[in-house]
């Protein structure tokens, strides 16, 4: 049985997150700390910290791999599933994100 998603309005448009020069922001939503990547035309959400050292990956940076990677100690996390992998064993929360008419959402769990 999956876990019902309570759907959230981050952005009208991808420009109202401030992303910085890594195409990473974060931000809060429904009293959770999230990384938000730009990849492209796509927007992927995560948790904010690594759940390594808790650093914050908002100052990693996206791979050409769609990977974000922690600033810290270069633990590298798929933005589709939050799979590790760099082999440390690690879990990301991701969060899915939609592109609707009017506006971008996250979906919390």
């Amino acid at each position: 049985m999956s876990r019902p998603v309570t759907w959230y309005l981050i952005a009208l448009h991808p420009n109202e997150l401030n992303f910085n020069h890594e195409n990473l922001a974060e931000i809060k939503v429904a009293g959770r700390q999230l990384c938000i990547a730009r990849v492209q035309d796509k927007l992927f959400a995560c948790a904010a910290k690594c759940p390594h050292a808790a650093a914050p990956l908002v100052n990693g940076y996206v791979n050409v791999q769609q990977q974000v990677v922690c600033p810290l100690h270069r633990y590298k996390f798929s933005l589709e599933n939050g799979r590790n992998v760099s082999g440390e064993g690690y879990f990301l929360k991701t969060y899915p994100v939609e592109e609707r008419e009017d506006g971008w959402y996250v979906g919390i769990y």
